[in-house]
């Protein structure tokens, strides 16, 4: 590091630290200095001391360790602060129930709460935890005169009572919708379980949900964010925004909220985002819009995402062997000109999908719209990725695409045993896109997985669940690539790579303080180490 005037006063000084920078340059320091938000010098102890005595305000790590802050690229904040604070939605997760008799009996003690004619609702339930999906049955139980909907834990799939499926209009004779299907009694009517697709027939048909005040959304919406930064998140990206949502932003940032924040608008608002003429990377640090948000396939962790080889378990509509999926609703052709529409417009596109069937899809999509209109790095994104093989990994790297992979195994590694164990290797493959040279970034996609980066670096170190099956151990990567990937690899999802994700000299100054160091631990500890502070721009975030 060069020296520094010595009559120079920076804003902070951070001393006797153990500083894991996530730059190749200079992976290692002691301490730092920060003057107007900003990193101005990295170093040791003894090339800082200078700094240090002008800093308006020096810290003493004690030997703790910091990293640049987390970078969370891929999460949903209107799904998880509508379900905990506004909609009144039973939480009905592993962690509230363990069997289908403890899920009725919860959602029952709801029903004389609710006015009748009106949705009862719960949320999170995992069906491997409890043996099975409930079925319209079961949830005939809870009331015969509420519509009654629970959402699976991968957001992809909702059971609803006989009640819901009647409003609806939903029987035997109502075929599945193109990228949906209704599991069915051995009578052929629907059980209740209604995947992607066919879960919406249902809900859009039902009593609309009384809509909350704009301060009470606002304020729920404060709430989802500080607690991101109390899991050392400093940026987060919304997948699956409109335009209207950035000045809810812009009103919790001007209330005092600090997290940044990049916006992947969904496509069907593209014609607005057009008409105003909105390109890559509009808006500032703090908040812009980064992507265009697709659907293209289904979910990992409900068993829909389309296959090219079969599920291990049987078909779950005819209860035979030959279950590969649901299919993307949209063809070919249609993907092909929307991914270019987005590309001409100078827009990144970013397109969930899943399964291998899927992803070349999505990847014809791309290299159609690269040879028709050439257009320096366009960065596209692949969400989630999460059945791969070797032509895809090729592909991928061959067109410049970035993933943003889940790393959820912790909890959600029973859902992989559908798979069979042969795809194992093949999913969540982080082993292999870094391999590759594969630009990773990584995410908790919550609700789907809790937000909480350290729990997501111990699943991607360990491919090890809660209960302790490891799930292809030869997918495992090392703590550093993992804080690479939480850090340094979501900022160059959004093109920020030189002004974030890392302790260097010029970026943005957002750390955050461990205990513990995440490379030396107990791998299988990860989790526990406890953050004492989180700074975005120098200043403390946690209030």
């Amino acid at each position: 590091m060069p020296p520094v005037a010595a009559a120079f006063q920076p804003d902070l000084v951070v001393l006797n630290a153990n500083v894991i920078t996530v730059d190749d340059d200079q992976p290692r320091a002691e301490a730092f200095a920060i003057h107007q938000g900003k990193f101005i010098a990295v170093g040791s102890n003894q090339e800082l001391q200078p700094l240090a005595k002008h800093a308006q305000q020096r810290l003493d790590a004690k030997g703790k360790t910091i990293l640049p802050g987390f970078n969370d690229a891929h999460l949903h904040p209107r799904e998880l602060y509508e379900e905990t604070h506004l909609r009144g939605t039973v939480d009905i997760g592993p962690a509230s129930v363990s069997s289908i008799e403890e899920l009725v009996a919860k959602l029952k003690r709801k029903a004389p709460l609710v006015p009748e004619g009106l949705w009862i609702m719960g949320g999170r339930y995992e069906d491997t935890k409890l043996g099975r999906h409930p079925t319209r049955h079961d949830l005939d139980k809870v009331s015969t005169t509420h519509p009654v909907s629970i959402r699976h834990s991968s957001g992809h799939l909702a059971v609803y009572n006989t009640y819901a499926l009647e409003m609806a209009g939903v029987d035997a004779k109502t075929p599945n919708p193109e990228g949906g299907a209704f599991d069915r009694d051995p009578d052929g009517f629907p059980n209740g379980v209604a995947r992607e697709k066919a879960s919406g027939m249902i809900s859009r048909a039902g009593p609309k949900l009384p809509e909350p005040g704009r301060s009470e959304r606002i304020q729920a919406l404060d709430r989802c964010l500080r607690a991101y930064l109390s899991k050392g998140v400093t940026s987060i990206g919304d997948a699956g925004a409109s335009p209207s949502k950035l000045r809810m932003y812009q009103e919790v940032q001007y209330a005092g909220n600090p997290i940044r924040i990049s916006l992947m608008i969904r496509d069907r608002h593209l014609d607005a985002v057009e008409a105003i003429g909105i390109q890559q990377g509009f808006g500032d640090e703090y908040l812009r819009i980064s992507a265009i948000k697709v659907f293209h396939g289904n979910s990992l962790s409900g068993r829909t995402c389309w296959l090219s080889e079969p599920y291990e378990t049987v078909n779950p509509v005819t209860g035979e062997k030959d279950y590969f999926g649901i299919p993307p609703a949209r063809s070919q052709e249609d993907l092909d000109t929307l991914i270019k529409r987005i590309h001409d417009a100078g827009l990144q596109a970013a397109v969930h999908s899943n399964g291998d069937r899927e992803i070349p899809m999505v990847l014809d999509a791309f290299e159609r719209a690269m040879q028709q209109s050439s257009r320096p790095d366009p960065r596209h994104r692949i969400e989630h990725c999460s059945v791969v093989n070797e032509a895809i990994l090729d592909r991928i790297k061959a067109l410049g695409v970035v993933v943003a992979p889940h790393s959820y195994i912790h909890e959600h590694g029973d859902k992989m045993i559908a798979y069979g164990r042969w795809r194992w290797a093949r999913m969540h493959a982080n082993r292999s896109f870094i391999d590759k040279g594969i630009p990773v970034a990584q995410n908790s996609d919550s609700p789907v997985s809790v937000c909480d980066p350290l729990l997501r670096i111990q699943s991607m170190v360990t491919r090890a669940s809660a209960e302790g099956q490891v799930f292809a151990s030869s997918q495992r990567v090392t703590a550093e690539e993992a804080i690479e990937t939480w850090t340094l690899g979501g900022a160059y999802a959004t093109f920020e790579e030189d002004t974030k994700g890392s302790i260097s000299k010029g970026k943005l100054a957002d750390f955050v303080i461990l205990h513990e160091d995440p490379t030396q631990v107990d791998p299988f500890k990860i989790k526990d180490i406890q953050i004492e502070s989180v700074y975005i721009a120098g200043q403390s975030a946690l209030r």
